[in-house]
């Protein structure tokens, strides 16, 4: 409470505390897994949506990822800060790193530059989303395919479709993700 020069008590005005996402969390080239200009090279990109259907200009994703031969452990020092340069050690341009970090521009819109995963099963990325509203951060994942997949198989049809992106020209899938309302995407909870 804060109390006026008049000896009368006022409710201290709520204050909020970021999201600051836009400003700590991403790096540099956060949105480059693969190196640039391999011939392997695919985009995923897409929106992030509220409720309403509104773009969302200030959300955060990471994605990780298996490497095409199906490993998981990526470039070693990968998520190591440069104190030099404000980048990450392990992102030298020419490594795999399997993980990833991009901030939504103005519009909403995302993109990663990735290799196709090379995971059992259907290939997917994982994507953990940072938007402001959540209390928690939320999981779900990207499937680059369609087909027998035993979260996928779990779902109905309407929902199954919202975790599949849509191959488009040149080795790009769109991946939107709505975070309420219709055409919700399906998110994951780990115990």
């Amino acid at each position: 409470m804060t109390e006026t020069t008049r000896g009368h008590v006022l409710p201290t005005p709520s204050q909020t505390v970021g999201p600051f996402y836009g400003y700590a969390l991403p790096f540099p080239e956060g949105e480059q897994i693969a190196p640039k200009g391999h011939p392997d090279q695919i985009t995923l990109h897409g929106y992030v949506l509220d409720g309403e259907g509104k773009p969302i200009p200030d959300a955060v994703l990471e994605f990780w990822q298996a490497a095409p031969d199906g490993s998981l452990k990526g470039a070693p020092g990968s998520l190591r800060r440069n104190p030099v340069t404000g980048g990450y050690l392990g992102r030298n341009g020419t490594d795999f790193t399997g993980f990833g970090r991009v901030a939504t521009d103005a519009d909403g819109h995302y993109a990663l530059y990735t290799l196709p995963p090379g995971n059992t099963g259907l290939p997917y990325i994982s994507v953990c989303v940072f938007a402001r509203g959540l209390l928690h951060h939320l999981y779900t994942r990207a499937y680059l395919a369609d087909g027998a997949d035993p979260l996928l198989d779990s779902l109905p049809d309407g929902r199954r479709a919202t975790l599949v992106a849509q191959p488009g020209e040149r080795r790009t899938y769109r991946f939107d993700i709505r975070l309420q309302g219709e055409g919700e995407t399906v998110f994951l909870e780990f115990p």
